[in-house]
């Protein structure tokens, strides 16, 4: 079987390390808020090209808690509307929910599966405060129109770079392109830890203050509380791990991009479209989502060749139960999208005879 992701076989690779970084922080007696969160914040920052970085409890706090600072600091209020993409995975739109915020969906490139810019501005509305663009699978997905957009709307940028560690836009990597950015390090991101993580990313040190304490149950001194905040802090462990990982990033940026052009320079199935690469430095490969017709088909098929697939995303945010007020909502492109997609196996782990032979099957498969 080719698996979809070998954690195992990716972690594997820095054994040594992560061990050695465990049995740091195990030795050190202080497991949070401590050096090695101190250290990967300045790392992740200097990464990213921001002044600030502040580690949370995972990818949906990240962006939760932008969202949360900007009513702390009276950038937006109750009611305001963010946009955010149709096409998304729906952390994205709990992160605008659950700061009683209005998500506002605009359908995305059918190419690029991205925002599309061309339709944002009919969107737009006296309440419009902000925009969150998702960087989908690893590409970036902001471009000079849609700065232009927030600039002449005066709207606030904000990056879901969940799946976009190390890509690039105009010279700056996800994460320092917008007002902030949100990220996620799930095992299964580029940039994963072996647990639950995330951060925010920033060059505002209004807002990075007033999240250093929310994430903190509101506090910037010790039991005195400026605001109702939560309890989301990337423990110094996972800090530590990411440490390790994140001096190896470009490396398995490398490999992803080799097993990801293999992928469209082979795929010659006429029956399987394959995702639209805008250019190299702004794609990381988080996921090769291939789009077919037959997609429970050419899924069994594989399945049935060893070769295990992963659909990223079976249900729209918007068709979803949680959003029950939204079902009634018709978004065609999302919905096709949602209903074609099939994400093939890809990591910096996957061998090139285990690349030639999902081909092989993809190339073999008919309808």
């Amino acid at each position: 079987m080719i698996n979809f992701l070998d954690l195992q076989k990716i972690n594997t690779q820095y054994e040594k390390e992560l061990k050695e970084a465990a049995s740091r922080v195990i030795d050190s007696g202080w497991y949070l808020m401590g050096k090695e969160l101190e250290t990967f914040e300045q790392s992740y920052a200097s990464f990213c090209g921001v002044k600030y970085c502040l580690g949370v409890a995972n990818g949906l706090d990240a962006l939760r808690l932008i969202f949360k600072a900007y009513i702390k600091l009276g950038v937006m209020q109750k009611g305001d509307e963010v946009i955010v993409p149709a096409n998304t995975y729906i952390a994205s739109v709990l992160a605008i929910s659950d700061n009683d915020l209005v998500p506002v969906f605009v359908e995305p490139n059918i190419n690029t599966y991205n925002l599309d810019s061309n339709l944002i501005e009919q969107a737009i509305t006296l309440k419009t405060k902000a925009i969150l663009t998702v960087h989908l699978y690893g590409q970036i997905s902001i471009d000079q129109q849609l700065r232009s957009i927030c600039k002449k709307h005066n709207l606030k940028l904000v990056e879901d770079a969940a799946q976009s560690h190390g890509a690039v836009w105009n010279g700056k990597i996800s994460g320092g392109i917008g007002d902030a950015a949100g990220h996620s390090f799930y095992p299964g991101k580029n940039l994963g830890a072996l647990g639950d993580a995330g951060a925010v990313t920033t060059n505002d040190e209004d807002l990075s203050k007033t999240i250093s304490a929310l994430r903190n149950y509101g506090s910037h001194k010790k039991y005195e509380n400026k605001y109702q905040g939560l309890n989301s802090r990337l423990d110094e462990i996972q800090a530590a791990f990411l440490n390790v990982k994140l001096k190896y990033i470009q490396n398995d940026i490398e490999a992803r991009r080799e097993v990801a052009n293999y992928y469209l320079e082979n795929i010659k199935n006429p029956k399987i479209i394959l995702p639209k690469l805008l250019n190299q430095e702004g794609h990381v490969w988080h996921l090769f989502v291939i789009k077919t017709e037959k997609r429970q088909e050419l899924q069994q098929y594989l399945n049935n060749q060893g070769v295990h697939t992963l659909i990223h995303y079976p249900i729209p945010p918007h068709k979803q139960e949680a959003y029950a007020a939204f079902n009634g909502l018709s978004y065609p492109i999302t919905e096709q999208i949602h209903e074609e997609v099939l994400s093939l196996p890809l990591s910096g782990a996957m061998t090139k005879e285990e690349n030639e032979e999902v081909v092989l099957n993809l190339n073999n498969f008919k309808y």
